[in-house]
């Protein structure tokens, strides 16, 4: 089979799965019809650009969508695929494996910034709603300290410690040290569950307790402990629990 028959069997192929229209390839479709009538296969494409002589681009996409985690389904399993993941795909190079992982952050931090705009650290809510993005992803707890000055504003964001798959290293003595030094009147405490529940554990719970009791002592009153998950979050002030 030469190269013209292989390209005209891979356009019916697409053509059978609802990828493209009988005129039309990624690009075509693109100008035809829009960004918003691509398929993720499509548009993962274009970004590809070219493809080996076994797969079409709109093929490689789909190879790499088939290695979607079980909670990424879908574009956003980029944000967890490394490099080797993607190289190891035949067609995909050093540079087309950093450009899609780029693709991934940039995606990241529009949403970030889209969230920032509305931003109010006295709404659990919406504060849970900004770090969705940033935490819902992590492999590993990472616990993160806002500090605030008494109209709410945020003073600074600070990483106080990444803990395990299934355990946080969350210290009081580390939390009073970074909200002294970013002279915080009051704090909120987020943290990541990267198996996706954000139920408290009894760790959680106990930690929470004692950074309550050690603020107020300080003077600096803690507003919120918020436990991200995956699209769903737990929040200690919301509950009742502070």
């Amino acid at each position: 089979m030469n190269k013209i028959e292989c390209a005209k069997k891979s356009l019916c192929e697409m053509i059978r799965e609802g990828d493209a229209d009988i005129s039309a390839l990624p690009y075509d479709r693109f100008e035809k019809y829009g960004e918003k009538a691509l398929t993720d296969a499509e548009l993962l494409a274009i970004i590809i650009r070219t493809g080996t002589k076994e797969m079409t681009p709109v093929e490689i996409g789909r190879r790499i969508l088939d290695m979607s985690h079980d909670k990424e389904l879908g574009l956003a399993c980029l944000y967890h695929l490394t490099l080797n993941d993607l190289t190891d795909i035949n067609g995909i190079g050093k540079v087309k494996a950093i450009k899609l992982k780029c693709i991934a952050e940039i995606s990241r931090r529009m949403a970030l910034s889209v969230h920032s705009q509305k931003l109010q650290f006295d709404d659990c809510d919406k504060i849970a709603s900004y770090y969705m993005e940033q935490l819902r992803h992590e492999e590993y707890e990472k616990v993160l300290l806002l500090s605030l000055n008494t109209h709410l504003e945020l003073l600074a964001e600070t990483l106080i410690s990444v803990g395990t798959v299934n355990c946080s290293l969350l210290s009081p003595r580390n939390v009073f040290i970074e909200a002294v030094k970013n002279r915080a009147v009051k704090i909120v405490l987020l943290h990541n569950h990267p198996g996706g529940d954000p139920t408290p554990s009894r760790a959680d719970v106990r930690v929470t307790s004692s950074i309550q009791k050690i603020g107020d002592m300080l003077d600096i009153r803690l507003l919120d402990h918020i436990i991200i998950g995956d699209n769903n979050y737990y929040s200690f002030s919301k509950m009742k629990l502070i």
